[in-house]
């Protein structure tokens, strides 16, 4: 009989119950024992659904407060040295570690975050330092698994795999080979093996997901002697690779002392073969046959076509399973009531995508007859999908058939059209601004609440907001930041807001998935050809420009960004429908520009996100990326300033491709790094303005005037003076007024500070 499996759940509940909880306790509002009683209830709530659906062997660990990585460093006591003291590890040192501050205990710095491989989650990055040790310092997984054998499941732990762990980490201080902690580590995950083994845990299921990149010689050759020392007689391991093809490591994973091989069936479907010769006769194989990252219907007829073969050649050793862990696909398409009756039928969110696992478990082994109803019904959804009059534009196609060479290139090289900005613009030496939003109070989120709800005319909603508008343009001016921002107070989410504008999107109304701790995210669904109806900031942006004599930016997310962070469709390539989104935000550009705003931001805050795992396909995305930004930016006339932003990733090894871009000032998140990513500018030499983020706006602490100085001088170690801007590392609705305010007036001082010290500094 074939098994079903689930690599993991979402952990937030359907109605985001976790996020507020979280923030309620944040806030002191609620106590732990009522925070940990709404993990409880989630936990099992979630349990209790996926075995519903037929799943045998249930995730235990997926669950986290904040991150799994983090829970893993917890677990381990790789807790660095400025979160301890002499009171016991709890739950508040746990989120002074993820976000610099808990309701009790003084604030520090957080723990580095960063992307988790090419997803929009964010991972909390583990700290090791010279002498590291590994000891076990928390019962939390423990605990997990007893709580789910108790209620009669048969657990599967979730664990990220040793070599994944040391390889997502840092070496901080005295530099040193990561792979020499392997030993202590071993012996501490040997321990938990061993542990879990004692609770009668049968199988355990490792992520080793960095063996879909490019893995240096020693660290393939690690695999081999950890996963051959990894041994606890009876407990099963199942190896866990996704978010792309094995490749160069297929013999190997295929190969390695586990009992099971889990293999990403989505992104690699062309390896199935390989590996399946391969893998030794007595290892399961899990197929992770369902997108878990995308929220499209299966069509259930071609994956049974998969199967089939698959089961016939190995038996009851075949494990169907989505294809990652569904912490990245909402919970459940069935509280959506507003999604088009046509629209709702193309979905599946983590709840129906377990469902398509049981109708192939039913399909493969009683025979189609037994789920003749489901399998029609799935084929007729697919079959209007794809003929469907609401996603084929022929004049888009053609539109983009038409681009042409010259659409793609500014008029003039950067060192020009800087000296145009500047003769126009008049900014002086460290220039300070912020990224584009300002803090969303409840009062805002109200008022959109009742537009929505149609409790508010169109004039009164634009009163409102342009009165919010006009109130953060006088605090800014009091503040005495350089250039301004609307504040966004109109907006929802820096991609929604524009997809609810642009023709070929839907909505959700609970389509939440978590980008980090307690952010949850609202992904638009882009279902069919892309095109802009009418202008979607100008009109805001020409009000914000009216209230003050200051320059004001103009707010726009771009269009690699907005396909990044949507749910896309699958039935056209990537890069078409990126520059669809190209040609509707160029249009947007150019109105700006004749609405009179001079400075405009195009944030590209995921290019980084796109870009595959592989360095041999990277040239291919950053080309199509690169061509669908500059499609958009490259509009308007030299003196106009293009500005752009992007946050929380690695930008070293793609610096080129953002010089490339040739925005005339990029503002990048340094803060959390001290500055790390600045690294790049040692070799390469970056040719236009950059902001490197100086204020950490997911943490709640407010930075101090010295430590802004000291991030940016250390930033003038690589930057020139008359090309450096100051500013925070993301934009600020997350945030509170009483911690932007002080932080806001702090980086302002900072930045005269400099100006005095350099002013003998020319500004061109």
């Amino acid at each position: 009989m074939t098994t079903i499996h689930n690599l993991g759940f979402p952990r937030i509940g359907a109605q985001r119950e976790l996020k507020k909880a979280l923030e309620s306790y944040w806030r002191k509002e609620i106590d732990r024992d009522e925070l940990f009683n709404v993990g409880r209830e989630l936990r099992q709530r979630h349990w209790q659904l996926q075995a519903e659906a037929g799943v045998r062997w249930m995730p235990v660990g997926d669950f986290s407060y904040y991150d799994q990585v983090l829970d893993l460093s917890v677990l381990l006591g790789v807790v660095p040295a400025r979160f301890q003291d002499d009171s016991h590890f709890d739950i508040d040192t746990y989120f002074r570690m993820a976000r610099g501050r808990a309701p009790t205990g003084e604030p520090v710095a957080a723990c580095e975050m960063t992307k988790w491989f090419d997803t929009n989650y964010h991972y909390t990055v583990p700290e090791f330092v010279a002498g590291q040790r590994f000891t076990l310092s928390s019962n939390k997984l423990f605990d997990e698994v007893e709580e789910a054998i108790s209620l009669g499941y048969k657990a599967k732990p979730v664990l990220l795999g040793p070599l994944s762990y040391l390889w997502l980490g840092k070496v901080k201080g005295e530099s040193f080979d990561k792979l020499d902690m392997i030993e202590d580590l071993l012996l501490a995950y040997s321990e938990i093996l061993t542990r879990l083994k004692a609770q009668g845990v049968a199988w355990l299921k490792l992520d080793e997901p960095i063996l879909a990149l490019d893995l240096p010689v020693e660290w393939q050759q690690a695999f081999g002697s950890v996963y051959t020392r990894l041994q606890v007689s009876g407990l099963n391991k199942l190896l866990a690779t996704y978010f792309g093809a094995l490749r160069d490591n297929l013999k190997l994973a295929c190969t390695l002392p586990v009992e099971g091989l889990h293999i990403d069936a989505v992104r690699a479907a062309d390896e199935i073969d390989t590996v399946l010769s391969w893998l030794p006769s007595y290892k399961v194989l899990s197929v992770g046959i369902l997108d878990g990252r995308n929220i499209w219907r299966a069509d259930l007829d071609a994956v049974l076509d998969t199967l089939r073969p698959i089961q016939v050649r190995i038996g009851e050793r075949l494990w169907i399973a989505p294809s990652c862990s569904l912490l990245h696909v909402p919970v459940d398409l069935k509280q959506e009531e507003k999604l088009g009756v046509d629209i709702r039928r193309w979905l599946a969110y983590a709840v129906q995508k377990l469902a398509e696992l049981g109708t192939l478990k039913t399909a493969l082994d009683h025979g189609e007859d037994d789920c003749a109803e489901v399998l029609m019904a799935a084929r007729l959804a697919n079959e209007a999908q794809r003929s469907s009059s609401r996603i084929h534009k022929p004049a888009i196609k053609q539109a983009c058939a038409d681009i042409s060479p010259a659409m793609t290139q500014r008029q003039h090289d950067f060192k020009t059209r800087r000296h145009q900005q500047q003769a126009r613009l008049n900014l002086p030496l460290f220039p300070t601004t912020t990224i584009g939003s300002f803090p969303q109070t409840a009062e805002i989120r109200q008022t959109r609440r009742k537009f929505k709800a149609g409790q508010l005319s169109d004039c009164e909603y634009q009163a409102l907001m342009e009165n919010e508008i006009k109130l953060v343009i006088e605090r800014q001016e009091e503040i005495g930041l350089d250039v301004l921002v609307h504040g966004e107070p109109e907006r929802n989410d820096m991609v929604e807001y524009f997809g609810e504008l642009l023709d070929g999107f839907a909505f959700s109304q609970y389509g939440w998935v978590q980008s980090y701790g307690s952010r949850c995210v609202k992904p638009p669904i882009i279902f069919g050809d892309v095109s802009r109806p009418k202008p979607m900031t100008v009109a805001w942006s020409r009000y914000a420009q009216s209230c003050t004599k200051r320059l004001m930016k103009g707010m726009l997310t771009g269009p690699v960004t907005i396909l990044n962070w949507s749910f896309v469709r699958d039935d056209q390539p990537r890069p078409e429908t990126c520059r669809q989104l190209a040609l509707a935000l160029r249009d947007e550009v150019c109105d700006l520009e004749k609405a009179g705003i001079k400075i405009i931001q195009i944030d590209e805050a995921a290019l980084r996100e796109g870009l595959p795992l592989r360095k041999g396909d990277w040239q291919h995305y950053l080309d199509w990326a690169v061509n669908a930004f500059r499609i958009t930016a490259t509009g308007v006339a030299d003196e106009t300033q293009i500005h752009t932003h992007m946050c929380y990733s690695e930008f070293n090894d793609i610096i080129a491709a953002i010089a490339a871009m040739d925005a005339d000032v990029i503002t990048i998140e340094t803060s959390r790094s001290d500055m790390e990513l600045l690294e790049a500018f040692e070799d390469f030499d970056y040719p236009n303005d950059i902001g490197p983020g100086v204020y950490d706006i997911h943490s709640p602490n407010v930075p101090t005037v010295d430590s802004i100085v000291d991030l940016l001088n250390k930033a003038l170690e690589h930057i020139p003076a008359q090309r450096l801007w100051v500013n925070p590392d993301c934009g600020l609705k997350t945030r509170v007024w009483l911690e932007v305010e002080r932080a806001l007036v702090n980086l302002v001082k900072a930045a005269v500070q400099l100006r005095n010290e350099h002013a003998q500094e020319k500004a061109v």
